[in-house]
């Protein structure tokens, strides 16, 4: 009888641990099986580029793009700094036919100026964030948007055509940008 008990203690030892492991492999081959088609988006502000990598982390694409006038990381609306953290993809957005006007030239109000998409961005406190086209492709490489991220049009497609709603978005700041956030914290 105590050889009974003894080996139904070594198998609760030695065995149950590792049954438990079984709901957890489950989730974890389950989980990478959804990713493995998943790609990310990375923008360097200090480069002026934003990189989409695949799962296996392989660059699909990189392109030149425009971002805020304003260094530092976005606060508030009208700061014209284009956000810095880990966001996602909310929703991808027709806007070839949307127009505005930047008010600070002589253009009025421009058609076109968002090109074929608007990739909202879930950004925290702020609703109009995204990665779109350009009605201005000399904009490119310059700090110059009220705080999205601007890109050529035929790029931005290319982009729709490898993302989805929820993919992960990380916006890096450069270092001027590093410089202003440090001067703008709550001490």
């Amino acid at each position: 009888m105590k050889n009974v008990a003894k080996h139904s203690l070594l198998w609760i030892i030695l065995v149950l641990p590792y049954l438990a492991f079984i709901p957890a492999y489950r989730y974890h081959k389950k989980t990478i099986s959804e990713n493995e088609n998943t790609q990310i988006v990375i923008i360097i502000k200090e480069e002026f580029k934003l990189y989409v990598y695949d799962f296996d982390g392989n660059i699909l694409m990189k392109s030149y793009i425009a971002l805020g006038k304003n260094f530092g990381d976005k606060q508030k609306v009208g700061d014209m700094k284009t956000p810095e953290g880990i966001f996602k993809v909310e929703s991808i957005e027709s806007s070839s036919d949307w127009t505005h006007d930047f008010k600070d030239d002589s253009l009025g109000v421009i058609e076109g100026v968002y090109g074929p998409f608007f990739i909202r961005l879930t950004v925290p406190g702020q609703k109009g964030i995204g990665i779109h086209g350009t009605h201005d492709p000399n904009s490119l490489g310059t700090r110059v948007s009220e705080g999205c991220i601007r890109m050529a049009n035929d790029e931005l497609i290319n982009l729709i055509s490898q993302i989805r709603v929820g993919t992960l978005v990380i916006i890096t700041p450069s270092q001027d940008d590093v410089r202003i956030n440090s001067k703008t914290k709550i001490k």
